[in-house]
């Protein structure tokens, strides 16, 4: 699962705030907002409906937490070779 830091942005001025929708859907984030909200190329965001309906820009903290099963991984010892393991197969040990 992912942690998600969430903001709210309100930044006041001259309306020069307002971005373009491409015909792919895509959308520029104003250098002020990825300035503030420490975005860089490779972030991860999301969106959000606020209860008020508003869209609320989600920033998406990278570092994914383990599952359980990760936080598993690994825990069993050394274990044996595959040379081992096809030794007891063969039923040479």
């Amino acid at each position: 699962m992912l942690s998600n830091t969430k903001f709210q942005v309100r930044i006041t001025g001259r309306g020069d705030m307002g971005t373009t929708v491409t015909s792919k859907g895509q959308v520029t984030i104003p250098k002020r907002v990825r300035d503030l909200l420490g975005i860089e190329p490779g972030s991860l965001v999301d969106f959000e409906r606020a209860e008020d309906g508003r869209i609320v820009l989600v920033k998406v903290d990278n570092k994914a937490t383990p599952t359980r099963l990760a936080r598993l991984r690994g825990h069993a010892g050394k274990g044996l070779t595959t040379n081992e393991i096809m030794a007891m197969t063969r039923g040479e040990r």
